[in-house]
């Protein structure tokens, strides 16, 4: 009994909805596949001729078919279609093609667009507001159908006059201001549909097979084409509804009248009304509970036929599934085995460019090695080139210093027998007049002639003390003269003047240096010390027991020896020939040598 009363209201509401459904159905179609700036489309012409007879056999009374407009061929369409949805009862536009959304409007693309930038998208496309204007004059329904959720290949193209600019992927979500509107998407808002691999569209075919159900209300038939399309594209598309309805049923084609039962009617009648009920319906659900309400006859036959037909299309269904998920499986499987041979091939090419980089490393450092042992020899060859051109220098220096001293001494004895002479001449000679200098004023300036010439190392003050004595006695020993050192004289005066530059060297204490015409003391960093070559040399590590009062008196010892003025040691002396002058070499000293002209003169002697 509840399935006849569940039967008895629907027929009660679908006859109580006849006279609105009574009223003119009007239907526009697009469709757009000739795109002229992007690829073609396969599907939309094919899919707006197939929803266009579909409208057609379902009885509207004007059906607009319209493929491949260009904007203003749009525009024209949607004008006229809105004077025709002034006197009807049902509106709908169709439109499949290209859509685009920009800043969260949705915009519908004719064949001619170009859209370059976005600022092209509101000059040369048309607004799905403009479509909800051409139904909106409709009385009972105003609904719009969208297949134009394909991947948009003009914005992966298009230029951003603004970079803040949002330009979507797919259509935005959409919410009818006027009552008894619905927008059907193909796919919901953000995401894609697809074209398929048949003539048609999976959400084209599901229209043509779900809407023209007689009395079936438009919410449970998007219902049906929702599940149609999850299944045919494997839940990668899902169909979405926006807007909303009343609560009375609103079909797009009505339901078939049911006649009357009169006093002669046929006793199957009341069942053959419930199963044509049921078939509409055409579910489980209602195969089972007809049966419940009718165990046998002719009807339940048809019933049990319809229920093994439900039967066999959920297992035609599960096995489909079951057959794309072992596929999906397959491929996932296919795709690791893939992987997995990319990532040893990866992995061996990794090997033999790491292989490779430590062979390049290797022959690099090997190539570095015999480089800088190249660099080596010509570094020890430069260095006993020089050590040969200093030597040769060094004797050739000495070879001139011997003549340079040679020819002094014999200038010195020339000028020595002219002044012998110039001295008898003078004694039989009347007297001459001496130089109008004082003895202090003449001491004072040989001094200065000897600190000159490195002879004498404190200041030039006039009195002619011992210190002034030794330092011409050491001026006679490296010069080759023989003045009298007791007195300054003037020919003393004359020949140190006739000397260019230094002639006695300068001679430092152990611990000191010689530095221009100075000794400063050698100073070694921590754990050196001043060997007996004048250089510092690391401290050996020694561990002596030694007391407090030991290490108190070798420090006063050392501290003695530092503050003692300097004494002339065998190392730290000075070498000069041809008034050039250097540092003796380390484990060499300076010895006197007589010549065979009667002088002596310092030569470097090394062990």
């Amino acid at each position: 009994m509840r399935l006849r009363l569940f039967v008895l209201l629907i027929v009660a509401s679908w006859v109580g909805a006849g006279p609105a459904l009574a009223e003119k159905r009007v239907a526009l179609v697009m469709g757009n596949s000739a795109y002229k700036n992007v690829a073609r489309l396969a599907n939309p012409a094919n899919d707006a001729t197939l929803v266009g007879g579909m409208f057609r056999k379902a009885g509207f009374d004007t059906v607009d078919i319209k493929l491949d407009l260009n904007g203003s061929e749009m525009r024209r369409a949607l004008r006229d279609f809105g004077g025709k949805a002034r006197d009807a009862g049902v509106a709908v536009v169709y439109y499949a093609g290209h859509g685009i959304e920009l800043d969260g409007v949705n915009y519908l693309i004719p064949t001619d667009a170009t859209l370059e930038t976005d600022s092209d998208v509101l000059d040369e496309t048309i607004a799905l507001d403009r479509a909800l204007f051409a139904v909106e004059p409709a009385k009972q329904l105003r609904l719009i159908i969208l297949d134009a959720c394909r991947d948009n290949p003009f914005a992966k193209t298009m230029k951003r006059t603004i970079a803040s600019r949002a330009i979507g992927r797919g259509l935005a979500k959409v919410e009818p201001t006027s009552p008894n509107t619905m927008i059907a998407f193909a796919a919901k808002a953000g995401s894609t549909a697809s074209d398929g691999d048949s003539k048609n569209s999976p959400f084209a075919a599901a229209l043509v097979e779900r809407l023209p159900t007689p009395g079936l209300d438009l919410r449970k038939a998007f219902g049906f084409v929702r599940d149609d399309v999850l299944k045919n594209t494997g839940y990668k598309q899902e169909p979405f509804v926006y807007g909303s309805l009343g609560g009375d049923d609103v079909a797009l084609v009505p339901a078939k009248p049911v006649a009357a039962p009169g006093p002669q009617a046929n006793p199957d009648s009341e069942i053959r009304r419930d199963y044509e009920l049921a078939l509409q319906l055409g579910t489980r659900d209602v195969w089972t509970a007809f049966l419940n309400r009718y165990p046998s006859g002719f009807y339940t036959d048809l019933a049990k036929a319809q229920l093994n037909r439900i039967s066999a299309e959920d297992a035609r269904a599960a096995a489909a599934e079951k057959a794309r998920a072992a596929e999906e499986e397959k491929a996932k499987l296919a795709a690791e085995r893939a992987k997995r041979a990319e990532q040893e091939k990866a992995a061996a090419a990794a090997k033999a460019a790491e292989d490779a980089r430590i062979a390049a490393e290797k022959a690099n450092r090997i190539e570095e090695a015999k480089a800088a042992a190249a660099e080596q020899r010509r570094k020890d060859a430069e260095a006993a080139a020089k050590a040969l051109a200093d030597k040769q220098a060094a004797e050739k220096a000495l070879a001139e210093r011997i003549a340079s001293e040679k020819a002094a001494a014999e200038l010195a004895a020339k000028e020595k027998a002219q002044r012998d002479a110039e001295q008898k001449v003078a004694a039989l000679a009347p007297a001459q007049s001496a130089p109008s200098l004082s003895p202090q004023e003449t001491a004072k300036l040989v001094q200065s002639e000897l600190r000159r010439v490195g002879c004498l190392a404190s200041n030039a003050d006039g009195d002619w003390n011992a210190n002034s004595q030794r330092s011409l006695t050491l001026f006679n020993k490296y010069a080759g003269t023989k003045f009298d050192a007791k007195f300054a004289s003037f020919e003393a005066l004359d020949v140190i003047k006739a000397k260019p530059g230094r002639v006695c060297p300068l001679v430092c204490n152990h611990g000191f240096k010689a530095d221009g015409d100075t000794c400063v003391k050698i100073t070694c960093r921590a754990g050196f010390r001043v060997n007996d070559d004048n250089q510092c040399e690391k401290v050996q590590d020694k561990k002596p027991i030694a007391t407090r009062e030991d290490a108190q008196k070798r420090d006063t010892e050392r501290k003695q020896t530092e503050a003692a003025p300097a004494k002339p040691q065998s190392s730290g002396q000075m070498v000069c020939s041809s008034g050039i002058c250097r540092p003796v070499r380390s484990g060499c000293r300076l010895e006197s040598k007589s010549t065979t002209g009667g002088y002596s003169i310092n030569v470097e002697v090394c062990n």
